[in-house]
């Protein structure tokens, strides 16, 4: 039988998918809601998703499903346990982002220690006109030379963070996992890492254990003056904590490409925020054209491997 191939969140990934080179029929819907999941998918041997959520009772309903071929690096969305018992192989997306991702973080960093939004601000505000001087003394100013980033995921990413870092003259340093009883060589506790970083970013999975990593006692454990920059997922930091950890003063920014819900179309804290020192763009710290078309040809690639029965990428 020839499969059937199901994309159901087209409009996810932008830029041309290659064709597999196995004969096949497919079928690509721009978007898929929860309630659609069912009938796009019923008669689809191989489904792609980038962020469609995949539950035990869903797969339930889908015997004829044997591959889920995620667009994405991270697979929160898809109940793993469900498909081991069903059979029913995943496989994601890997190191596709690791340059681009950081550059987005490293960006978002820069531009909060040196209070790039504030002073946009002040000049559309007409206070750099208004100046005793050449020059307006506003937000505070910090050198990347000198300072300490800690960053919390030591994969592709975050090395990736890491290399850009100490070319710029930072001290980097990676954390050991929340609560560790013991510290790996390479890595500080955790704690430690709060308390002595000019900078925090965050490039770990969301799961059972990350959620809610930054919440109101992280952030009051920070460095004073701290920048905290999240370009993973939303989960990971409480957001209403971290709004008022930047209207009291404990940090001196955020940076965030990710929210708890995306999209936003109920609000979020940090839209409503509306702070100088707070930056949030919508998700697109993956989204260069070149990394896009690396995805789609790894994507493409692991559909292909799993058709030899090869095991690449899978996370079953």
């Amino acid at each position: 039988m020839t499969p059937h191939i199901v994309f159901v969140d087209r409009d996810s990934l932008p830029v041309p998918v290659p064709s597999c080179a196995f004969p096949h029929r497919f079928t690509a819907y721009p978007s898929t809601s929860r309630e659609q999941v069912l009938a796009h998918c019923a008669k689809a041997d191989i489904v792609i998703s980038n962020k469609v959520a995949f539950d035990a009772a869903t797969l339930a309903a889908l015997p004829r499903l044997k591959l889920l071929a995620i667009a994405a690096t991270g697979y929160n969305h898809i109940d793993l346990a469900a498909c081991r018992e069903r059979g029913i192989a995943v496989c994601n997306i890997r190191h596709y982002g690791d340059d681009t991702v950081a550059e987005h973080a490293f960006m978002l960093m820069m531009a909060l220690m040196r209070n790039l939004p504030a002073y946009q601000r002040d000049v559309a505000a007409g206070v750099w006109q208004q100046a005793a001087q050449f020059c307006h003394f506003g937000a505070p100013i910090r050198d990347l030379q000198g300072a300490t980033l800690g960053i919390v995921g030591s994969g592709g990413i975050g090395q990736a963070m890491a290399a850009r870092a100490r070319a710029f003259g930072m001290r980097v340093q990676f954390a050991e996992r929340k609560g560790a009883v013991t510290v790996r060589d390479g890595y500080v506790a955790f704690d430690a890492l709060l308390a002595t970083s000019d900078v925090i970013s965050l490039h770990c999975p969301l799961n059972d254990d990350t959620r809610n990593l930054i919440a109101q006692p992280e952030l009051m454990a920070m460095k004073p003056g701290a920048v905290l920059i999240n370009t993973a997922r939303g989960g990971l930091v409480d957001e209403e904590a971290l709004v008022a950890a930047l209207k009291f003063g404990q940090l001196g920014g955020a940076g965030f490409d990710v929210l708890s819900v995306e999209p936003p179309r109920d609000g979020n804290p940090l839209l409503k925020a509306r702070l100088p020192h707070l930056i949030v763009t919508p998700h697109v710290g993956w989204a260069s054209g070149e990394a896009m078309a690396r995805l789609a040809a790894q994507l493409v690639g692991n559909i292909e491997a799993w058709q030899r029965g090869e095991r690449q990428n899978r996370l079953d």
